[in-house]
């Protein structure tokens, strides 16, 4: 009975609390923030495709509108996934190249790794780690193998530092000598790796154009009176025709994109 009185009691006074206090017990027990599904998320857009899909070419229409927002989707992420990848890795390089030349001037390497807040901040996150057991006395190439999924895949990037830090510190090999070379080979790794998307850019829009092709030849269909439109909705045949062309135009695009990302260096 007293607990109870005494609950209603601290109750009462969080009520009636002024407005600073009540948010500091807020704070105590927060309420899980909400979350909306954003562009990033992968149910909009199949919702999207599928209701799309269902009114204009009924059940089959949904199921290839499915595919197609899926297949938009992903590759739309692996875009941005590369181009995240891109900026963590020349940072990364950034970052390797400063350690270096701080190195060359007789810094300790805790001290070097030290200074990482004044690199980007992807670079931080990468490096902020290895800062940390620098500072403690752990190991560096531990550490930074421990994060070296984080951030946006430049995994084998980290490997590199890590393992040049482990060479110098088993071998007694200059350390800064061996960041010099893991940041030219980063760097030019971030550099060519460019030159190859962007040369790759004229056959990534003819697999564009490849792929929808077939829409083109719905339209010219329509305009002669055959009615591809009606075929595709009338009937079972047509439905199944719909589904399997989007799927092997999905599959296709896939395909293409993974030939033109195979060409890139990692």
């Amino acid at each position: 009975m007293v607990s109870a009185l005494a609950c209603l009691a601290l109750a009462a006074a969080a009520c009636c609390a002024p407005v600073p206090a009540a948010a500091r017990l807020r704070a105590l027990w927060p309420t899980p923030a909400r979350r909306w599904p954003g562009p990033r998320s992968l149910a909009g857009p199949v919702v999207l495709g599928a209701v799309a899909g269902a009114v204009l070419a009924g059940p089959g229409g949904a199921v290839a509108g499915v595919l197609l927002a899926v297949t938009l989707r992903h590759r739309r992420a692996r875009a941005r996934a590369t181009s995240a990848a891109a900026a963590a890795s020349s940072e990364l390089a950034d970052a390797v190249g400063r350690i270096a030349e701080e190195l060359r001037a007789g810094s300790h390497p805790a001290a070097a790794l030290a200074g990482v807040r004044a690199d980007g901040p992807l670079a931080q996150e990468i490096l902020a780690p290895a800062a940390a057991a620098a500072r403690l006395g752990d190991g560096v190439a531990a550490a930074l193998r421990r994060g070296a999924g984080e951030p946006a895949h430049v995994g084998g990037d980290v490997e590199r530092v890590a393992l040049a830090w482990t060479l110098a510190e088993r071998h007694g090999i200059p350390l800064a000598e061996l960041l010099g070379r893991v940041h030219e080979d980063i760097r030019w790794r971030v550099r060519f790796g460019a030159t190859v998307r962007a040369q790759l850019a004229g056959p990534r829009a003819t697999a564009t154009i490849l792929t929808a092709l077939p829409l083109l030849g719905i339209g010219l269909g329509q305009l002669v009176g055959a009615d591809p439109i009606g075929v595709l909705r009338g009937g079972a045949l047509g439905q199944v025709l719909l589904v399997v062309g989007v799927a092997l135009a999905a599959a296709g695009m896939a395909w293409a994109e993974q030939i033109l990302r195979a060409a890139v260096p990692r």
